[in-house]
Parts: structure tokens; C-alpha cells; sequence
């Protein structure tokens, strides 16, 4: 499945062109590797890291959905690793509660 699909189904994004103006942003990871390609295959086990406004999404592929099914079919198509935004790449994303960046 394609990457923009994916991101769509799972509602990531709320259209194809959005999801794929997510992978020409060149942020978006696929098992650490930068994605350039909205044609770029996926397959259930990847871990994608998803940039999506001020926050960055950690993502584990359970499976692979066959449609944009209601937020729960979605939900049971992925699992969250970083819920609460806890690694060094989720962190450097969020401002510091004080106004200014951390020593």
C-alpha cells in the first residue's frame, strides 16, 4: 500500500493530497529512513515517524487497512509507541514550558 493511501486510512491526514504534501515535506520517516516518494510500499511491522503540526507521531504498523473506515477501524490498524511525546525527537518538536529552549 502506498504511503499517502496509508496515511489517509488511517487519518493522519484528511485527504490524499494533504498526506502527500506530508511525504514531499520530506520529514517523514519509514524505519528511520527518510520517505520522498508518496508510491513508497508499506507493509505491516514498519515503524513510521509522522510529523504533523507542532507534534511527532511514532508509529508501529499492525496491519494494513482496505479502506477509511470510522477512527476506530483505523486505531486498530496501528499502535502508538511514543503516546505522550517522551523521545529526544518528540521532545526537540514541543516548545519548553518556559518560552525558551533547554541547555
Amino acid at each position: 500500500m502506498r504511503i499517502d493511501r496509508l496515511l489517509y486510512f488511517l487519518r493522519f491526514a484528511r485527504s490524499r493530497s494533504l498526506a502527500a504534501g506530508i511525504v514531499g515535506s520530506g520529514q517523514l520517516r519509514r524505519n528511520g529512513e527518510r520517505i520522498m516518494r508518496a508510491s513508497q510500499p508499506m507493509a505491516p511491522g514498519d515503524v513510521l515517524t509522522i510529523p504533523l503540526g507542532s507534534q511527532v507521531r511514532l508509529v508501529e504498523l499492525l496491519a494494513l487497512p482496505t479502506r477509511r473506515g470510522p477512527p476506530a477501524e483505523a486505531r486498530a490498524c496501528y499502535r502508538m509507541l511514543d503516546p505522550n511525546g517522551q523521545t529526544d525527537l518528540a521532545a526537540a518538536q514541543t516548545p519548553s514550558p518556559r518560552g525558551h529552549a533547554d541547555p
